[in-house]
């Protein structure tokens, strides 16, 4: 994309998104011009070129709770000293700038070794390690944001919906009769490898949208679910279980767990008007298996 006084990405930017980045970029007297688009999913999340801060700018209705949850969760993890990303001091957050609301990170550079399964389970230890009450995080509830991003998608047929929504309360009350065997805890919520960066001390979390209090076994599971959906390797399973000291996949209420960080896995490949045909592709085969109750179909991975 030729510059145009506000980002060049790794891939195509959308008007929308730039005219925002500019906006917010304005109201903090930060500079967008060349920076770059990490990911788009849930939050559009940008690298400024010429500071060394990260900007996530809300990208769905339904995330923007998230925006100040993303907050709390940061200062909570601040104040213990969990190894996370930390807010941009000085700046009230979350931003607002008319319709667009973003929270503001400062950069940490991914420049030591790729994180594996030991630096993920180290981390969640220190997450579930904050003490509790911590009212300032809600209760675990991971299926009424799915349910409300299944009815804001425009671009899902309808038979897609019912069934997605029909499944999302199947789980809900299946996973309200668990007994769960690790004790409340702090929880990050969606504890995978992506969401870890090598910073040049040490792994640092990001990510904070689906902290809450709960199950430590919720953070225990996309490894797992990650192993067999997605194909990642074994020495990741091998050495977070290690180094946790607990295989959730023993626990007898696994497959309920699973259940549901399939339907956040296929939340990511939710169409939209722009997508590209890879992802309905994927939408479709993630749905096939979803339909099938194949709980061990290998999903590809896709870029929006």
């Amino acid at each position: 994309m030729k510059q145009t006084g506000a980002v060049l990405t790794r891939s195509r930017c959308d008007e929308r998104l730039c005219s925002a980045l500019r906006a917010v970029c304005g109201e903090l007297g930060l500079d967008p011009v060349g920076a770059r688009l990490l990911r788009n999913v849930n939050n559009a999340v940008f690298q400024l070129a010429r500071d060394p801060i990260v900007i996530r700018l809300v990208t769905l209705p339904s995330y923007v709770p998230r925006a100040s949850l993303a907050v709390a969760a940061a200062t909570v993890f601040a104040e213990h000293d969990v190894p996370a990303i930390r807010l941009l001091p000085g700046v009230r957050q979350p931003v607002q700038v008319g319709e667009h609301i973003a929270t503001v990170w400062q950069s940490v550079p991914p420049v030591g070794s790729a994180p594996g399964g030991a630096d993920l389970a180290t981390l969640l230890a220190a997450v579930h390690a904050v003490p509790l009450p911590c009212r300032s995080l809600p209760r675990w509830d991971p299926l009424t944001d799915f349910d409300n991003r299944v009815r804001h998608t425009t671009a899902m047929a309808a038979a897609d919906r019912d069934f997605l929504l029909c499944r999302s309360a199947e789980l809900a009350a299946a996973v309200a009769e668990l007994h769960f065997a690790l004790p409340t805890a702090v929880l990050h919520g969606d504890a995978h490898l992506g969401n870890v960066i090598p910073g040049p001390d040490r792994a640092v979390l990001c990510d904070f949208d689906s902290c809450a209090v709960g199950p430590p076994e919720w953070d225990l599971t996309p490894v797992a679910v990650s192993r067999v959906r997605l194909g990642k390797p074994a020495a990741h399973q091998r050495d977070f279980i290690k180094t946790y000291g607990f295989d959730v996949r023993d626990w007898d209420g696994f497959e309920v767990l699973h259940g549901i960080r399939d339907l956040k896995l296929i939340a990511g490949v939710f169409p939209r008007a722009t997508s590209p045909p890879a992802v309905q592709a994927e939408f479709d085969r993630r749905m096939a298996s979803l339909r099938a109750g194949r709980l061990s179909d290998r999903w590809r991975t896709v870029r929006r």
